[in-house]
């Protein structure tokens, strides 16, 4: 096994689950309905939608200036308990907490992981990467890679939502099948 790295294995996470326990834990004022949660194996994130409330519309700046300061106002009233609950949420889901908000067209993540991820490339595929950092694209190899890997998620998104339902499918049965001593 040497050169192979494992992450640790974190148990899996069921998604009706972890929505269940977030809509019983979360407080009921906090969002307009529940938080659209996302899960991968290293992470949850939560984005809220906020509540309108009165804010001014008149004008886009007003509309905007309004939307950016209600953000920050929840991100501040609420950090001790969003902190409490991630701890928990984290101790029993193996997994980092992230937080976001969202009101009108103005959405902001709070506090989201950026992994490091591992990765073999040969010369081609270096040479794409170093194309992007000389045009000004990105600022480094990794920088290059992250861009790769957003355009691939906007350009190919109906066949990678195709490759996840399939996964999800996979899973249901593999959960219905039998049991292994």
């Amino acid at each position: 096994m040497k050169g192979h790295h494992h992450s640790t294995a974190r148990p899996e996470a069921d998604p009706e689950e972890v929505r269940g326990w977030f809509a019983g834990r979360l407080p009921d004022d906090w969002f307009d309905g529940q938080p659209e949660i996302t899960i991968d194996t290293e992470e949850i994130l939560l984005v809220g939608r906020l509540p309108a409330g009165d804010l001014p519309d008149d004008t886009p700046a007003a509309k905007a200036a309004a939307q950016t300061a209600r953000v920050k106002r929840f991100r501040e009233d609420t950090r001790d308990h969003r902190i409490r609950i991630a701890e928990e949420a984290e101790h029993r889901y193996g997994r980092q907490i992230s937080w976001g908000a969202e009101i009108g067209e103005h959405r902001e993540l709070f506090t989201t992981l950026s992994l490091p991820v591992m990765t073999r490339l040969r010369m081609p595929e270096r040479h794409v990467l170093d194309t992007l950092v000389r045009g000004g694209v990105a600022r480094s190899r990794s920088e290059a890679l992250a861009w790769c890997v957003r355009l691939v998620g906007q350009h190919e998104e109906e066949w990678l939502t195709e490759l996840q339902d399939a996964l999800e499918k996979v899973r249901k049965v593999r959960a219905e099948g039998p049991v292994s001593a």
